[in-house]
C-alpha cells in the first residue's frame, strides 16, 4: 500500500516545477527503484528509508524495494473553478482520486515571475483554492441530497445514513468551515470516506521558498506554519529550484550540494515524510537473502491486515506473524542473533503492528 498525493496550486507557484523535480529523481533512481510513468501527470517515487538498506545489508539481500508514494501534477487553479473557470472541472475530478493534497504556495518575490492575483500572499492563495473546493462540495451535497429524498421515503438505511452525514457536512460548509472538520463516529466512518468530498482531504502546505530561505524559511513561510497549525494542518518548506537541481546531479554531487545550502537532506524527502505523517501511516519490513521491501500500513493496523497488503491469502489464512523490532533486528546483526538475544516475538491476530517491525508471516493458503 503506497498513497496518492495531489499536487494542488495556482498558476506560477512552482508546481509543476516541484513535480519535475520528483520525477527526474524517480528517473534517476537505481534500477531497485523503478519509475514509473502512468500518465504524464503521474509518477511513482521511492519513499527514502535509509533502513531499508541497513536491513538488506545485514541479511544480503539481492534487491531492495521501496514502498512507493504516486504524486499527481493536478491542473493549475483559478478563482471560479468550481464553476468550470479554466481546467476547473478537470481539476475537481482529479483531486477525488487522492489521498491527500500537496498544496504548492508561493512564498518568494520575484518580478519576472507573474502571479495570477498580482501579489505574493500565500495565505490568500490558499484560502483561494479551499474557497473553491468548499463552493464545489456544496454543489455536489446539495444536489445528491435531492437524489436521496425518494429512496429515504423508501426505507432503505444507507440512504438515511448517508443523507445524516451530507448534512452534517453542508452544515459546516455553510458555517465557511471544510468538511474534514465535521467530528465522524467509527460507525460512520466507512460511509463518510465513501462520499468523496473534496474539504475532506488532509491537507499539505508545500511553501515554495527562494533557494536562500531554503533551510531556514521566510516571513510568507512563517504565516503558513502559523495557519497550517490552526488548521491541524502539515507544512513543509521546500525549494522546487534548488529540488530540480538536485535532481539532475549525482547522488554524491546532490549531498555536497545540499551541504553547501545548509540542508541535511532533500526536501523531496521532508514532503514524503510529511506526508505520511499527515496520512498516519508506518512502514514494516521483510527480509531475506532474495529480497528487502518495505511495506506502508496505516498506524492502528492489526498483524492480519498488514499481512494483506503483501497478498489476500495471508490475510484470509493469518496463523502468525514472527516479529523484531528493528533496533533488535540491528543490534544482533540479523534474524539468527535476534533469535539467540530472545528478541524474536511470535504474534498473533490482535497484534498491531509497530513502525520499522521486521514480520514473516505463516498462514494457511
Amino acid at each position: 500500500m503506497g498513497f496518492k498525493m495531489g499536487i494542488v496550486g495556482l498558476p506560477n507557484v512552482g508546481k509543476s516545477t516541484l513535480f519535475n523535480a520528483l520525477t527526474k529523481t524517480a528517473a534517476a533512481q537505481a534500477a531497485n527503484f523503478p519509475f514509473c510513468t502512468i500518465e504524464p501527470n503521474v509518477g511513482d517515487v521511492a519513499v527514502p528509508d535509509p533502513r531499508l538498506d541497513k536491513l538488506a545489508a545485514i541479511a544480503g539481500s539481492k534487491q531492495i524495494i521501496p514502498t512507493r508514494m504516486t504524486f499527481v501534477d493536478i491542473a493549475g487553479l483559478v478563482k471560479g473553478a468550481s464553476k468550470g473557470e479554466g481546467l476547473g472541472n478537470q481539476f475537481l475530478a482529479n483531486i477525488r482520486e487522492v489521498d491527500a493534497i500537496a498544496h504548492v504556495l508561493r512564498c518568494f518575490e520575484d518580478g519576472d515571475v507573474t502571479h495570477v492575483e498580482g501579489r505574493v500572499d500565500p495565505v490568500a492563495d490558499a484560502e483561494t483554492i479551499e474557497t473553491e473546493l468548499m463552493i464545489a462540495d456544496m454543489e455536489s451535497i446539495e444536489k445528491r441530497l435531492q437524489n436521496l429524498s425518494r429512496k429515504i421515503r423508501g426505507g432503505e438505511k444507507e440512504a438515511v445514513q448517508q443523507d445524516r452525514l451530507l448534512r452534517a457536512a453542508l452544515a459546516a460548509l455553510e458555517n465557511g468551515q471544510p468538511a474534514r472538520t465535521v467530528a465522524v463516529d467509527d460507525e460512520d466512518a466507512k460511509a463518510w470516506k465513501a462520499l468523496q468530498l473534496l474539504t475532506t482531504k488532509k491537507i499539505l502546505y508545500v511553501c515554495n521558498v527562494d533557494e536562500a530561505s531554503a533551510a531556514t524559511g521566510n516571513e510568507h513561510s512563517a504565516k503558513v506554519a502559523e495557519m497550517a497549525a490552526a488548521q491541524g494542518a502539515g507544512a513543509v518548506v521546500i525549494s522546487a529550484q534548488i529540488e530540480e537541481e538536485i535532481s539532475q546531479l549525482e547522488p554524491e554531487e546532490a549531498e555536497m550540494f545540499l551541504s553547501e545550502m545548509g540542508l541535511d537532506e532533500a526536501g523531496l524527502d521532508r514532503l514524503i515524510r510529511a506526508g505520511y505523517d499527515l496520512l498516519r501511516l508506518e512502514t514494516y519490513f521483510t527480509v531475506g537473502p532474495k529480497e528487502a521491501r518495505a511495506w506502508t500500513i496505516r498506524k492502528g493496523t492489526a498483524a492480519p491486515q498488514a499481512a494483506g497488503v503483501i497478498h489476500g491469502d495471508f490475510e484470509r489464512g493469518f496463523i502468525r506473524a514472527e516479529t523484531i523490532a528493528y533496533d533488535d533486528y540491528i543490534a544482533g546483526n540479523g534474524e539468527t542473533g535476534a533469535k539467540e538475544a530472545g528478541k524474536m516475538r511470535v504474534e498473533g491476530k490482535t497484534y498491531i503492528v509497530q513502525d520499522g517491525d521486521v514480520m514473516h508471516f505463516l498462514f494457511n493458503a
